[in-house]
């Protein structure tokens, strides 16, 4: 689960790039170091070894792995080498003075008093600022709006091994990523985005010859077009970073029946899906600070902003939390909490049933939906914590009990309207953090002795019986040797590279050497029972020279994109759950100006919807880094 490599498996141009900037805060765990020389891939394909001991070192990931050269370099403008990264990733949230807890864990009633404390100094939310990733706020060319898939010629051998380290180290200095990026669920929040489907056999690479619907998955609504390639919808030009300010979040992105809508500098705005025009703006008073991917039946969701614009002498904290209306485009309430006297500023925000819920090292609050009423809060009387929540189907809090260095973590499945814990997991004194990957079935993710070494948050997942509160199983997922990773600091549910329902867990593996003659990466999905914590056999692989990421369910079969080759487009794919067999949704052009803008909305540093045949990519980052070409924050891509 290392960090996202540079755009795909192309040569590299120009060397224009430099060291990111230093956080503003300490980190809430010690640096590692960012200039090593890269991780090997495996050397041969097959099933990761979940024997093998994972490697040291926790919460900052290792140098990315550099990216493969054809014999002949495609001529371009410095397509697929990293760039500068802007100075000052995000702010830093600032949580209110005294904020943690002394004494025992001790669960009490849900939604009971947080005590402040005089615990620690605040933490740097996990992937801020320092966040490097090589896309969103970059120099990109105008992409043709009616541009067609083609075909350019490829091919060669891999790279010379001594080039690739050479590369590679350099590489490393500019590429440095903070916290996983969330794959927002398309659609109406059915409860089922982040669910996958079981099934037995093992598919391979198919590109185009799958049965046309999607495969045989129960309940997938995805169908393949007769003609899978795609052209450019529209794009959502860059917005501006005001004057005084390097970097500012841009995090949230949705899908309605009629309506695409994508955070900007303090607002929201509507466009038609289809053409991209605007529909309407929802203003906000400062930034977007995080944004829930789950939407109500009927189009609402919730986000955390800001409550002025940030400046130098005051970055503002995330103290808003407010419910949108994504079909009239309006704001239709905008609410606080504190803990004591002071403001809560939340680090997460979740929907679920008819409950906004928002949890901070402060502790955790909800409202209803319908009226904004307050539903809990902290108070000082409570020695525990509520860190983050999960929602969905079932809403789940992470938990946090105990003195910094005998920290324990309590995964409740709660009841969203009262706060009542319905069952309770306690984990093992020690694990510090922990994301919730579903909801239903309950899977928690956490990196157990930080182990994983690799910035990813995820060593084990734990299956947890919803029921009971009982531990399932157990899976073991070297970070060396799965690419799923999750934002268990701050963040909570914001994971990515894995999708999981009806009691198996899909997971994406770590890159490898494409066999043969074909230079570039690639890598598998694979399946894990929740059950018994075992490996199924079901495998999809990505086919050489690309890599294939998990993005949500769809019914029964796991949609996934494909990150191409150099000289082609993405792709989206369904896997069916029983069968593992691959069908093609959609395929990107492979025009070299589609190309460029696609290679920098890639799944590990940017929002990746998809839904009815149409493919929203867009960035999480306003930056005020200046170049003469053309910046998006969005691409939208369709076939007929």
């Amino acid at each position: 689960m290392t960090q996202p490599p540079p755009p795909p498996n192309q040569p590299p141009q120009q060397p224009g790039f430099g060291p990111p900037q230093e956080p503003s805060q300490p980190p809430a765990q010690p640096p590692g170091q960012p200039g090593q020389p890269p991780q090997q891939p495996p050397a041969a394909p097959g099933g990761p070894d979940l024997h093998k001991a994972p490697a040291p070192g926790y919460g900052y990931p290792q140098a990315p792995q550099a990216p493969q050269t054809p014999p002949a370099a495609p001529q371009g403008p410095g397509y697929g080498y990293p760039q500068q990264p802007p100075a000052g990733y995000g702010y830093p949230q600032q949580p209110p003075a005294g904020y943690g807890y002394p004494g025992q864990p001790q669960p009490g009633p849900y939604g009971q008093p947080q005590q402040p404390g005089p615990y620690g100094q605040p933490q740097q939310p996990y992937g801020q600022p320092g966040y490097g990733h090589p896309g969103y706020g970059y120099p990109q060319p105008t992409v043709p709006m009616q541009a067609q898939p083609g075909q350019a010629a490829g091919g060669g051998r891999k790279f010379n091994a001594q080039v690739v380290i050479i590369v590679a180290a350099v590489v490393a200095i500019a590429l440095i990523v903070g916290g996983g990026v969330w794959y927002a669920s398309s659609g109406k929040d059915d409860g089922k985005n982040n669910t996958a489907d079981s099934g037995g056999g093992t598919g391979g690479e198919d590109a185009k010859n799958g049965d046309g619907e999607g495969g045989t998955g129960s309940g997938a609504k995805e169908k393949a077009p007769a003609d899978t390639g795609s052209k450019v919808l529209f794009q959502v030009p860059a917005p501006k970073v005001p004057k005084g300010s390097s970097t500012i979040a841009t995090s949230g992105s949705w899908v309605t029946d009629t309506t695409y809508a994508k955070s900007g500098i303090a607002e929201v705005v509507g466009y038609d899906r289809d053409k991209g025009t605007k529909k309407w703006t929802i203003d906000l008073p400062g930034p977007v600070c995080e944004a829930t991917g789950h939407i109500t039946e009927d189009n609402k969701t919730a986000i955390v902003h800001k409550p002025a614009m940030p400046t130098k002498a005051d970055p503002q904290s995330c103290t808003q939390v407010s419910l949108l209306d994504l079909e009239a485009g309006k704001k239709v309430w905008s609410k606080t909490a504190r803990t004591g006297t002071m403001p809560i500023s939340f680090n997460n925000v979740t929907l679920s049933g008819a409950t906004v819920a928002a949890g901070s090292t402060s502790g955790g609050a909800a409202w209803d939906v319908a009226s904004g009423k307050q539903l809990w809060a902290p108070k000082t009387s409570d020695s525990c914590y509520d860190a983050g929540y999960g929602g969905g189907e079932k809403m789940v809090a992470v938990r946090k009990c105990g003195s910094y260095d005998q920290r324990q973590l309590h995964i409740q499945t709660i009841d969203p309207k009262s706060g009542k814990v319905i069952t309770e997991y306690k984990m093992d004194e020690g694990i510090e953090y922990a994301g919730i990957v579903s909801t239903d079935p309950l899977v928690v993710a956490a990196d157990v002795g930080d182990s994983a070494g690799d910035g990813s948050g995820i060593s084990d997942f734990f299956s947890i019986d919803n029921k009971t509160g009982k531990l399932r199983t157990r899976i073991s997922a070297p970070g060396e040797e799965f690419a799923a990773r999750c934002d268990t600091i701050t963040k909570i549910e914001k994971c990515s590279g894995l999708a999981v329902g009806d009691d198996r867990l899909y997971i994406a593996t770590e890159e490898e050497d494409s066999s043969g003659d074909t230079y570039g990466q690639t890598n598998k999905v694979v399946a894990f029972d929740l059950a018994t914590g075992k490996e199924t056999g079901q495998r999809a692989d990505a086919g050489d020279g690309y890599v294939i990421t998990p993005l949500r369910m769809d019914g029964g079969n796991i949609l996934a994109y494909k990150r191409p080759p150099y000289d082609k487009g993405g792709q989206i794919v369904s896997i069916d759950g029983g069968t593992f067999k691959q069908t093609t949704l959609m395929e990107n052009p492979a025009t070299e100006s589609v190309r460029d803008v696609e290679s920098r909305m890639l799944p590990e540093y940017s929002e990746i919807l998809f839904t009815q045949g149409r493919l929203y990519m867009s960035g999480v980052y306003a930056s005020d880094f200046s170049s003469s070409g053309k910046e998006y924050s969005v691409i939208a891509f369709g076939t007929n």
